[in-house]
């Protein structure tokens, strides 16, 4: 019956309550009702045409998916893995300008010039020292094979040769590594059974009298000490004892698409030479690497990872299926778990397609897009279901699919909007590192693709299991349930399988459902005033709202556990300290974790598990550790060489490294010969060049000095020169080098000798920590200003303040628990930052939406509501993410590792937050409810209540909502 108001009490509370408001309340409140106002219409017109709104997205996928024929891999990784700017990059091309590799005619060292082409390996001896004669006979047999090693180009048949493509020297032979040469010599003197020539370390001399650096062709050396007792590992300037490893490096000249594509095919024939060569030879390891490693193996990460990609759908399409059904055949709708896998999918197939066609290039760190569309896919589609059982069920399909969109897609499109924030920040040129901007770039287009196919293509699965449910009919099989009667007469299985209380229900006179529905808050204006007995009918309605488990066996497993139990539990007054405890504890570990981030600059990190670059990159880093590579010092513009303090100033910057420097041996050169070491410039250089650069051992120092004609009759300057540093290094050998780059850096702007350094692993070194935080710093900001504008017109302010705390708290949590779980800081584990930023705000938001948006009652009442309401579909969608990871972390690729543990912890870490933390956070932190104000003269409290008719094409339904 519908409660008897008086006019004039109505018409007097009307005016009663017209208190003022603030504008920016007044503000929010016009624009959520045209949002939602926008998105009802939306969702009507969706369900007016679901044919054409389920087909069209299956055919543009289909049309798009026919793009892969132009599918293209980036082959340039060091343009992925590098800052894009960085000093390095600058000097490097100077470097290049200066001294080409080319024009190098007598020695190269393999860790400072990286041509485009090459062939290393690295040989281990099993027992004993790889310079013992049987092992130092294999060796250079090995060299012998791979220098007349051969390969035959199909289109003219020519056969090359090392020989060919390798990068001759001032007689027109093949540079070679100077441990050849003195290996040769060793093998010499032992077959004329002469004396073997003494091999030093790291600095050793040839027979023609010229020193060579052969600190990175030699590691693990054992050398004599002066009694005759054996030293440790890196003893300069005494005889090598033995030798654990040795290092080859072939350097190959590629000028032109011909030249490219025979460097490409030696690098292939090298390495199949080195694996039969290791067939025979089982007493030696070999560690190969060519300037295609890197790229292979970065990219084989994708290969290894489809079958588990696979696993990872199939797995997550189960746990779908199974969370989305319920006891009720009916009520059940497990189609719409593998639907909404189709729809991510699909847009997958989508943004490929479109990738494609604009020309884009694929790398491996693509893997982490498809978890980003499923996260962030699934909580779209497990709320809109969550919502869709909540509306009233004597409805017309079209009305409750448009209850879904009012209720859902505002707060779907502003998480969406978050996460296209968060990675177009991340995407834009800001961001000085390439592969997390095409990261970015690439997943802003899958996470866009993926919310209008949630629109349209899911949207349209809705209506159509809507229909099926209207009709009574089977939710999985699709087929019409039986009445009551005759079940009966069928067999247990049958009535199991057929099972529903959905007619009983529709029958029934009362209205929960629907009454369910419109207890959200305050979305009534004040009408009337009721007498203080009445409002026991607040009671009534409260428990009215929460009524939908009259049949506890119709009620989802989830949603039963959460409203009898966990919602209870959680907020149970014994249970929160230890909560605030776990949560002190979680910050605590965070904070541990924090203090000691460490940067991963290493490209190794990011590549497959058991290849070539890892395996060369162990050995290289267990035996030839002891020395950093080579430092070329480079002084690029005319310096009095002839100046004393010029001369004590360069002596200085090279003190206490090991060194190659042609000014060091010139000076040592003029002493020898009694003459002055500061003689005028005239005759500073024309001994320089026609003397100590005219003998045998002095010769190779023609390629460190680049000479400038002054004028005809004049003795030219020295325009340039360099020369070679090698400082002693312990395990921590990369972040001695970024010290190292550092400290040389800041002395060279103070250096009366204009100077710079470079090794091509500065490229990798320079600026990473700032060139890899920088993204994720721009887009915490760019959340948090977005957070902060939307509270003036959007959201409540202190819903954009619990939001906001709540990412900062799960990133905090992320990083530091990942560098605990030994994940370093390096551009996957930022972009996985990056997107637990999207994927808490999927989870908390709605959660908090809808606790700010409850009036009345009690926090803890409101709480329990906002747990039973989204913390169930939360719950969901971290199920099937989880298991849609696991199949990812048994991927053999350190790449696959970063990206597991990353997401594990990000979704353990929302997870926390969703279910734990803010449930038991928000009982005794603002906002506060609002409650009756006791009016002046002891009068009870007024309940203000609505009257609301509500007709229906069958019968008229009074429906009562608390306000």
């Amino acid at each position: 019956m519908r409660p008897a108001v008086p006019d004039a009490r109505r018409r007097l509370g009307r005016w009663e309550r017209l208190e003022p408001r603030p504008r920016s309340t007044m503000l929010r409140q016009v624009l959520h009702a045209g949002l939602s106002g926008g998105f009802r219409a939306l969702g009507r017109f969706v369900a007016s045409h679901p044919v054409f709104f389920a087909s069209s997205p299956v055919l543009l996928s289909i049309l798009l998916g026919a793009s892969f024929s132009r599918y293209r891999v980036e082959e340039d990784v060091e343009s992925l893995l590098a800052p894009k700017h960085s000093l390095a990059k600058i000097e490097g091309n100077l470097v290049d300008s200066l001294f080409p590799i080319n024009h190098s005619k007598h020695a190269l060292y393999s860790d400072l010039q990286t041509p485009g082409r090459y062939g290393r390996v690295i040989i281990t001896a099993r027992r004993g020292s790889v310079l013992e004669p049987p092992h130092l006979d294999a060796i250079l047999e090995l060299h012998r094979l791979i220098y007349h090693m051969q390969v035959t180009v199909p289109p003219s048949g020519f056969n090359y040769s090392f020989s060919h493509l390798c990068l001759p020297d001032d007689k027109n032979v093949c540079i070679v590594d100077d441990i050849i040469r003195a290996m040769e010599e060793i093998q010499s003197a032992r077959a004329a059974n002469r004396t073997t020539p003494a091999l030093r370390y790291p600095i050793t001399q040839l027979a023609d009298g010229r020193q060579a650096y052969v600190g990175h062709q030699l590691g693990g050396v054992q050398g004599w000490g002066t009694n005759g007792v054996v030293r440790g590992q890196g003893v300069r300037g005494e005889g090598v004892r033995s030798a654990k490893a040795l290092q080859l490096t072939y350097y190959l000249q590629a000028r032109g698409s011909l030249m490219e594509g025979v460097a490409g095919q030696w690098e292939k024939a090298f390495l199949g030479e080195l694996r039969q060569f290791a067939a025979l030879h089982p007493q030696l390891d070999l560690y190969p690497a060519t300037s295609s490693s890197l790229r292979t193996d970065f990219q084989f990460s994708s290969v290894l990872a489809r079958r588990p990609l696979l696993a990872s759908l199939g797995m997550c399409g189960v746990l779908a299926v199974l969370c989305c059904s319920m006891r009720d055949c009916v009520r059940s709708k497990p189609w719409l778990g593998l639907l909404a896998l189709l729809s991510v999918t699909l847009s997958g197939l989508t943004a490929a397609g479109i990738l494609n066609l604009s020309g884009s290039t694929y790398n491996s760190t693509y893997l982490g897009i498809p978890f980003v569309m499923l996260g962030h896919g699934l909580f779209g589609s497990f709320e809109m279901l969550s919502s869709w059982r909540r509306t009233r069920e004597d409805q017309h399909v079209k009305e409750r699919v448009a209850s879904v969109f009012e209720d859902v897609m505002l707060r779907f499109s502003g998480s969406t909007m978050l996460h296209l924030l968060t990675l177009g920040l991340a995407a834009s040129p800001l961001t000085n590192m390439e592969v997390v901007r095409l990261f970015c770039r690439t997943a802003a287009l899958a996470v866009t693709v993926g919310y209008v196919y949630m629109l349209s293509f899911y949207s349209s699965c809705l209506v159509f299991t809507g229909y099926l449910e209207t009709g009574y009919r089977h939710g999985c099989f699709c087929r019409r349930v039986p009445k009551q009667d005759r079940l009966d007469s069928k067999p247990a299985w049958y009535r199991c399988l057929m099972y529903t209380r959905y007619q009983d229900e529709a029958q029934t006179t009362g209205t929960p459902h629907g009454v369910s529905h419109c207890h959200s808050g305050n979305l009534a204006h004040t009408r009337t005033y009721v007498h203080p007995r009445a409002a026991t009918i607040h009671g009534h309605m409260t428990n009215a709202a929460h009524a939908s488990d009259a049949h506890p066996q119709d009620s989802h497993l989830l949603l039963g556990c959460v409203r009898r139990c966990y919602g209870d539990w959680i907020t149970n007054t014994y249970v929160k300290p230890f909560v605030v405890l776990l949560y002190l504890v979680y910050i605590s570990f965070g904070l541990m974790g924090f203090l000691q981030v460490t940067q991963g600059s290493d490209p190794s990190a990011l590549v497959a598990m058991d290849t070539a670059t890892v395996s060369y990159t162990r050995a290289q880093q267990r035996y030839f550790s002891s020395y950093s590579p080579v430092i070329g010092f480079y002084i690029y513009e005319s310096a009095p060489y002839w100046n004393d303090s010029v001369q004590r100033d360069l002596l200085e910057y090279a003190k206490g490294f090991q060194r190659i420097s042609w000014l060091e041996a010139y000076l040592t050169f003029l002493s020898e010969h009694n003459q002055s070491t500061s003689p005028p410039r005239e005759n500073f250089t024309h001994t320089l060049r026609h003397a100590f650069l005219r003998e045998p051992r002095f010769a190779h120092f023609a390629d460190d000095i680049i000479f400038a004609e002054r004028g005809q009759g004049e003795e030219p300057d020295v325009a340039a020169s360099r020369i070679f540093l090698v400082a002693k290094t312990t395990e921590n050998k990369r972040e001695e080098m970024s010290v190292l780059l550092d400290t040389l850096r800041r002395l060279s702007l103070t250096s009366r000798v204009r100077f710079l350094i470079f090794n091509p692993s500065f490229v990798y070194l320079d600026r990473y920590a700032t060139a890899v935080s920088s993204p994720l710093r721009h887009s915490l900001l760019a959340v948090l200003f977005l957070l902060g504008l939307s509270s003036l017109a959007v959201v409540e302010p202190l819903v954009s303040v619990w939001l906001g705390l709540t990412l900062l708290s799960v990133q905090f949590g992320v990083l530091g628990f990942m560098t605990l779980w030994g994940v370093e800081l390096d551009c996957m584990s930022v972009l996985c930052l990056i997107l637990a930023l999207g994927h808490a705000a999927d989870c908390s938001g709605p959660l908090l939406c809808s606790f700010a948006a409850g009036k009345g009652d009690s926090r803890t009442r409101w709480v329990r509501v906002a747990l039973e309401r989204h913390g169930v579909p939360s719950l969901q969608a971290f199920i099937c993410y989880a298991a849609a990871l696991v199949p990812v972390g048994s991927v053999r690729s350190n790449l696959t590792r970063t990206l597991f543990r990353c997401l594990a912890l990000t979704a353990v870490c929302s997870a926390l937050h969703t279910l734990a933390f803010l449930p038991t956070l928000l009982t005794f932190l603002p906002p506060s409810k609002n409650r009756a104000h006791r009016p002046a003269g002891g009068e009870a409290p007024r309940q203000e209540v609505e009257c609301v008719e509500m007709n229906d094409s069958t019968r008229v339904v009074d429906q009562i909502t608390t306000v």
